[in-house]
């Protein structure tokens, strides 16, 4: 085996047979779980809860995720910064 060199099996991203298998029936059935969740939630003859838990589930896979970030200042770069609490309106 030759010291930090890849010399065989799939390419990275390629998907084993079981999962390329497994995502071309859903492929083929035509409606795959993301579409389904997202039909329950635009049904308006479905209940309001309903709905909500639907676009809750589905959410994740159509928006990301905001990842927090720390934002360090340093010196004077003459910046007001002001804090509202919304329990202070």
């Amino acid at each position: 085996m030759a010291t930090g060199i890849k010399t065989g099996g799939r390419k990275k991203g390629v998907p084993n047979k079981a999962t390329a298998a497994k995502q071309a029936e859903i492929a083929a059935s035509g409606l795959t779980p993301l579409e389904f969740m997202l039909d329950v939630m635009r049904d308006e003859d479905n209940e309001q809860s309903v709905r909500l838990d639907a676009a809750k589930a589905a959410a994740p896979y159509v928006h990301p995720k905001l990842a927090n970030i720390d934002a360090k200042i340093e010196g004077d770069v003459g910046l007001k910064v002001e804090i509202i609490r919304y329990a202070d309106r």
